[in-house]
């Protein structure tokens, strides 16, 4: 029985084979379309389950492609691309980096873009429609101030995941508080003292990574800050809790009426922007339907119940039991592309460990919070790595944006330390 479950994780290990190999070993990780390896998982995926007929394994993975929660996730990114194009279009791209560079110093650009990407996660709650929000702006930032877009892509995603990790309406904090059973008041302050060191540091090494010697000035105009009403009425509307898809519906439409009531821009382009970004999405929506299709066979086969049984029956101290909290909680998030899903399948057993070993909910809490998190921002077929990789435009690969992942990185370090040198207190 053992041996069949651990066989169920084969797709997502074929996946990680086949995508990782070819681009280290060419060292070009561009060379090898993303869907291919998604492709062969798959097709792993459906063979399995010896015994049962195709049309049964093409039926579990059919009902993981169609989930509710992976075709929310589709729908966001379609929009998102919609949205991301027209805004673009009208250029309120360009005058977002103009007002940026006339207002603030450009070398803490980077910085601020992190710090925002926290404020607008925190208040919103969701790292996903952060991430869809800055991207743009961070690759415009990035050509004006000639740094590695992938440097300002990266800190986008961790000031994302600062937000999601800490937030009262997260849904990761709300199913870790949960299981848990602890309230996330209580959750919030354990959790703060783990991550806060690793924004600092962060926000540190942002202000200290060299940009252009030149220094950028911008002339604007009253029309520019006509041109980022989009981006402030998403903002804004995202953190009065507006349900994300009317969200970006309304980003659309904003943008392309400013962009007709100021310029060439017509109900053509309108249309044809909006079209061109839903197109320009469509890798990254298959990507989604593929990893929600691999991960059902996976959990159906018991490839997530062996990762859960296995790792918390090797538990035999306290310190232990937090390592185990944390790796179960990963090892999970990694096989699932999903950090909530990942805490509400752990969440049970991760609550028995903590009870078996006089770990306080909160500190239960914020372990497997924090860990999904890190796991979720670093990894490579997760929503908000794909969206930024998709509102990049091929300009982007996976692997460019994980190399300066500096806050998640970070984050994932002082969840190890603060298990080593057993703080914050557990009291």
């Amino acid at each position: 029985m053992k041996t069949k479950q651990s066989l169920a994780l084969l797709p997502i290990i074929v996946f990680l084979f086949v995508y990782l190999i070819p681009g280290w070993i060419s060292g070009d990780f561009y060379k090898l379309p993303i869907l291919i390896p998604f492709i062969i998982a798959s097709v792993i995926a459906i063979v399995m389950a010896p015994g049962q007929k195709t049309v049964q394994k093409i039926d579990v993975f059919t009902k993981g492609m169609g989930q509710s929660g992976i075709m929310l996730m589709c729908g966001i990114f379609i929009l998102a691309g919609a949205f991301a194009n027209v805004a673009k279009e009208i250029g309120a791209v360009d005058a977002t980096v103009d007002i940026g560079l006339h207002f603030l110093p450009q070398e803490i650009l980077l910085a601020g873009l992190f710090i925002i990407g926290c404020f607008i996660s925190l208040a919103v709650g969701t790292s996903v429609g952060t991430v869809v929000a800055l991207t743009p702006v961070a690759i415009g930032l990035a050509e004006a101030i000639e740094v590695n877009a992938a440097i300002a892509v990266g800190a986008a995603i961790g000031g994302a995941m600062f937000g999601d990790n800490l937030s009262m309406i997260s849904d990761t904090t709300i199913a870790a508080a949960r299981t848990q059973n602890c309230s996330m008041k209580d959750k919030f302050k354990a959790n703060i003292k783990l991550v806060l060191p690793a924004a600092l540091i962060s926000i540190t090494a942002y202000i200290l990574i060299p940009s252009s010697d030149a220094q950028h000035t911008a002339t604007i105009t009253w029309i520019d800050y006509l041109k980022v009403t989009p981006y402030l009425a998403v903002l804004i509307a995202a953190i009065m809790g507006m349900n994300v898809f009317l969200v970006l519906s309304i980003g659309i439409l904003l943008a392309g009426g400013i962009g007709m009531a100021i310029g060439d821009y017509n109900a053509w382009s309108f249309f044809s922007s909006a079209s061109d970004g839903m197109l320009g999405m469509a890798e990254i929506v298959l990507v989604s339907l593929l990893v929600g299709g691999i991960v059902e066979v996976v959990r159906t086969n018991g490839g997530i119940d062996y990762i859960i049984s296995h790792i918390g029956k090797r538990t035999k101290s306290t310190k232990g039991a937090e390592f185990s909290i944390t790796l179960l909680t990963g090892v999970v998030n990694i096989f699932t592309a999903n950090n909530t899903i990942a805490i509400l399948m752990a969440g049970p057993l991760v609550k028995k460990i903590a009870d078996k070993f006089n770990i306080k909910g909160k500190r239960s809490a914020s372990l497997m919070d924090t860990a999904s998190c890190f796991v979720q921002g670093s990894l490579p077929y997760g929503a908000q790595i794909l969206a930024a990789v998709g509102l990049a435009a091929g300009a982007l690969s996976p692997f460019d944006i994980m190399g300066y992942l500096f806050y998640p990185y970070l984050m994932g370090a002082t969840v190890l330390i603060s298990i080593l040198i057993k703080k914050p207190a557990r009291d």
